[in-house]
């Protein structure tokens, strides 16, 4: 597994792993448990590697790249910087690549799914079922984020895919097409951006890997103390 690490000042480094092209089935069978409809299953292929944050993005590299600004309601410099829109995303990645001269982005959707499955086809990275031993959700009893890589990472070495905050993604949302697609990117314009990966706060549903958010609580603007984001780049 190859790892960058960049230095974004003051001891605080930014670490994310170089995920492979590959094939994989997006969104559930119809008999996994605990599904939502808009989740059709398709065919989609990554055709280009890139990179992914190993972790959620945090209050300490959140800080590094805004200032002194943290809008997270539970303060903590590993803690996932939370209370977040997709909009303040956006603004956040903007400083990062003047900052850098990089190519950091949010990933989309289907980039996103890939990189959490890492290989699985079951609900879960881990498996078909989940327990409070393997992600922050609701039956975790925190109430609250957790710092990340409190957990096992999945086979791209990647953390907390599962639960914790909900992260955004740089796709609109759209019902899936049930052809075979390369590379997609969803429409030009919506209703909402998508979110994945569930949280603290939302029972274990929600953090399988085929689930997806954004109807209502997408709203570009719209920020919760259970939402965070995770970087991606293109390598």
């Amino acid at each position: 597994m190859k790892t960058e690490v960049t230095d974004l000042g003051n001891g605080v480094m930014l670490e994310m792993n170089l995920i492979p092209t590959g094939m994989f089935m997006m969104g559930s069978p119809k008999d996994e448990k605990d599904r939502y409809e808009n989740e059709d299953q398709h065919e989609v292929t990554t055709s280009k590697p890139f990179y992914m944050g190993i972790y959620q993005v945090t209050q300490e590299e959140w800080k590094g790249v805004m200032g002194s600004s943290n809008p997270s309601t539970e303060k903590g410099s590993r803690l996932p910087v939370t209370d977040v829109s997709w909009l303040d995303c956006q603004v956040f990645i903007k400083k990062l690549n003047d900052k850098k001269d990089g190519v950091y982005r949010l990933p989309t959707e289907a980039e996103w799914e890939y990189s959490c499955r890492a290989g699985t086809t079951t609900a879960y990275s881990f498996g078909d079922s989940i327990s409070p031993q393997d992600a922050n959700y609701d039956e975790s009893g925190f109430d609250k984020p957790v710092e990340v890589g409190s957990y096992e990472p999945n086979a791209f070495g990647l953390y907390d895919m599962h639960g914790n905050v909900f992260e955004w993604c740089g796709d609109w949302y759209k019902e899936y097409t049930a052809k075979a697609v390369v590379d997609p990117k969803g429409p030009d314009s919506g209703k909402g951006r998508v979110l994945r990966g569930g949280s603290f706060f939302n029972s274990a549903r929600y953090s399988r890997s085929a689930n997806r958010d954004a109807t209502g609580y997408g709203s570009i603007d719209f920020r919760s103390s259970n939402y965070g984001f995770r970087l991606a780049r293109t390598s």
